[in-house]
């Protein structure tokens, strides 16, 4: 896999301004004690010093995001990086005692991380194209970016990632915003995003029923959802 080009400027949404902080960001992120609290108890903190001490990046992302935002306490831990797989198991491989690392995915640049009692699915950033099935992408491509990545991913409530130990927010897609609205919302062109994978439709309404959320009008409803 190659680095992949930039592509393009994400199209905005209520992102918050470049350079805050959970603090400043108290009305689009997650609430700075209960982010706190997660950072001591899941081992998220002693994570991002393994990576930044090797002068790598570290993002949580996906559902411990939306969990957070929502102010809920998350239970799984994904997370992205610009180390590449054999530069995550390389450093997991040098401690001691020495930590578990497992590579479920590692042809998409995912590997599990055993550390301290607790999982962690670690990800480089990509990027996916020509999903020629409707279902899984022909193509995969490590990213430079955290946007990039953020850029390939189904809804914009899953769109958002919290650079650690900090929690400075990535949010190109406004999806902070949708989720305290409560909306699920298509990252860019919702006919695009569904005709990528044929379950994302399905994906949106077990969302909408376990968050009690409600799918956009009528750009995602009438791109796929036509009786939601």
């Amino acid at each position: 896999m190659g680095n992949a080009l930039s592509p393009g400027s994400p199209e905005a949404g209520g992102a918050p301004e470049p350079g805050g902080t959970l603090k400043k960001w108290s009305q689009q992120g997650p609430d700075s004690r209960l982010w706190e609290k997660t950072l001591k108890t899941s081992r998220l903190g002693e994570m991002s010093a393994l990576f930044l001490g090797r002068g790598k990046k570290l993002y949580l992302v996906g559902g411990a995001v939306r969990d957070l935002i929502r102010g809920c306490e998350p239970h799984d831990w994904d997370l992205a990086t610009d180390a590449a797989p054999g530069e995550v198991i390389a450093m997991f491989r040098d401690l001691k005692p020495r930590a578990a690392v497992i590579p479920t995915g590692i042809q998409h640049g995912t590997v599990t991380v055993r550390y301290r009692g607790a999982e962690f699915e670690v990800t480089t950033f990509r990027t996916e194209s020509d999903y020629r099935d409707g279902r899984h992408p022909e193509s995969v491509a490590f990213a430079l970016t955290v946007e990039e990545d953020l850029s390939r991913r189904d809804f914009t409530m899953n769109a958002v990632a919290l650079e650690l130990p900090k929690g400075k927010p990535a949010d190109p897609f406004g999806g902070a915003k949708d989720i305290r609205r409560k909306i699920i919302r298509c990252v860019g062109d919702p006919r695009e995003r569904f005709a990528e994978d044929g379950l994302r439709p399905l994906r949106a309404v077990r969302f909408a029923a376990q968050l009690g959320f409600a799918v956009e009008k009528p750009r995602c409803r009438r791109s796929a959802l036509p009786s939601a």
